[in-house]
């Protein structure tokens, strides 16, 4: 931690990072420079974990007497990453003010991969493109080897896997509604994962991007004081670009990603995970995809509930999720808000199936502005195969509906996100309601149990603003003036707008004329 200038408030190491990591980003997109950034991270991560064992085995000590330091089956056998000599942050450090420092760094990525076969095809070999110079690629090395890390494995592992996953966040946010497409924002994942409490057994994403449900997984074990070998993770993704930094974000926390494939065809086209049943499915498909080969896909074996239209991959996901689960297994994904109400194509009757085979368990409606690549509303569905399994309470002619789309807060203009608080409230719900000694009740304008002949009544419609009603304190909503609110705050932004754009092409005519 370090102090700001005004010496009144702490500042955590990784947003100190980011700040001068951005600086030196330039006018580099930043697509391309998170490749750079993120594979110096882990450059550093597998360099110290190396070093630490590689001090062991040079003392001599204990097991490790008679070890020989370079020998490449000791780190094997202690599941550490062999790193060669042109590869060792030090060796790196020493020429990071050289010019042909990018060739330096990708010639030491090809030989890490060369000694590492599960790092085949994974590492970054960017840095010697020309589009970022070598006095900023030296300054990165110097900015990230200096951070404090003391000599434990476990040390280094934590601090760089959080300023990875930190990195991650801050990369979509500047790649804006690109970014989307590989992160899912952290307070969503956590979300899911607090209410699914993946404590043991297999864990499933088919659409893994870069392998946030994983190390959040992991995160909430560990946290519970749990094992992390107690599960085990199988995912798919499609962009080699994604999969790289994926496999690269679990190895940093040392999470083993054997099962976790990539292949350009996708999930549909090609599930390499044709016979796993999952005890957990984690997922944030795309929304409302309509080029996913849905023609090719009308006979196939997962639309047990019915064929899901061509033109809207929605319920072609849900039966996937659904086919992948064990007996006993549930699934926590998001989706579309679309999907709770829609009769496109056969969508309604394939919704209504799934409900009358009482596999529907909760449904959270979300707040805007939560996802950085669509504006589409959205919503989080959970399944379950079994709702009397006998773990938790009978169920099965209930689904519990949470409307969430007050909760959460804007940490900018365009984004928001949860609290601890927000996660805890609505996870906390759902487990009160489902554990056979929880406290649950009703609350109107937040949460609902509807019996299925309720969810009959309305036509199998899964809105849950339909089951909440509104709190007691907004019976008398008045509509006019929200509007007339809405309205003003809409106008007083607009003339902000129009202010500072004025105020940029003012600057710009000074420019010209000087």
């Amino acid at each position: 931690m370090a102090k700001n200038g005004n010496n009144t408030q702490e500042e955590p190491i990784e947003k100190q990072l980011w700040k001068s990591a951005d600086k030196l980003r330039k006018n580099i997109d930043a697509a391309e420079y998170k490749h750079v950034v993120l594979g110096l991270i882990f450059l550093k991560y597998i360099s110290d974990a190396f070093e630490s064992l590689y001090e062991k085995l040079k003392a001599g000590e204990g097991d490790y007497k008679g070890a020989d330091p370079e020998d490449i089956d000791e780190y094997k056998a202690e599941n550490v990453f062999f790193v060669p000599a042109l590869a060792r942050w030090a060796f790196l450090q020493s020429k990071a003010k050289q010019p042909s420092i990018g060739k330096i760094l990708d010639d030491a990525m090809d030989a890490i991969e060369k000694q590492n076969p599960s790092l085949k095809g994974v590492l970054p070999k960017v840095y010697s493109l020309g589009n970022l110079d070598a006095t900023s690629l030296g300054g990165l090395i110097d900015l990230i080897g200096n951070v404090a890390l003391g000599d434990a494995k476990a040390r280094s592992a934590d601090v760089l896997g959080h300023v990875f996953e930190y990195f991650l966040g801050q990369f979509a946010l500047a790649e804006g509604k690109k970014g989307g497409q590989f992160y899912t924002p952290r307070s969503v994942v956590e979300l899911l994962v607090e209410m699914l409490e993946p404590y043991n057994g297999r864990v499933f994403d088919p659409c893994c991007g870069s392998g946030g449900m994983f190390v959040h997984s992991e995160k909430f074990v560990t946290s519970h004081q749990g094992k992390v070998n107690d599960i085990s993770i199988y995912g798919q993704e499609s962009n080699l670009t994604t999969w790289r930094l994926c496999k690269m974000n679990l190895a940093i926390r040392g999470i083993e990603s054997s099962q976790v494939k990539w292949n350009n065809e996708g999930s549909f086209l090609n599930d390499l995970h044709k016979d796993l049943k999952a005890d957990y499915v984690l997922a944030n498909p795309p929304f409302n995809d309509s080029d996913w080969s849905g023609e090719l896909l009308r006979n196939d074996a997962r639309w047990i509930y019915g064929v899901p239209p061509k033109g809207n991959a929605n319920y072609a996901w849900i039966q996937h999720f659904i086919y992948h689960l064990a007996p006993h297994g549930i699934a926590g994904f998001v989706l579309a808000k679309g999907s709770l109400t829609s009769k496109t194509s056969g969508e309604g009757e394939i919704r209504k199936n799934m409900i009358e085979e009482r596999l529907v368990d909760c449904i959270v409606n979300l707040p805007p502005k939560l996802f950085l690549n669509t504006q589409i509303p959205a919503c989080l569905w959970f399944i379950s195969r079994n709702k009397a399994n006998g773990k938790f309470r009978n169920r099965r002619d209930e689904i519990l509906f949470i409307d969430a789309r007050n909760l959460g807060h804007l940490i900018n203009r365009k984004t928001r996100e949860f609290s601890e608080e927000d996660i805890q409230k609505i996870a906390s719900t759902y487990h009160n309601w489902r554990n056979p000694e929880g406290n649950y009740e009703d609350v109107k304008g937040f949460c609902n149990s509807a019996h299925i002949d309720r969810v009959r009544e309305l036509d199998y419609v899964l809105t849950p603003g339909r089951y909440v009603g509104l709190p007691d304190d907004e019976d008398d909503f008045d509509f006019k003036e929200r509007f007339t609110k809405l309205k003003a705050e809409f106008e007083a932004e607009l003339k902000e707008e129009e202010r500072l754009n004025a105020l940029i092409l003012e600057n710009l005519d000074k420019v010209k004329i000087e």
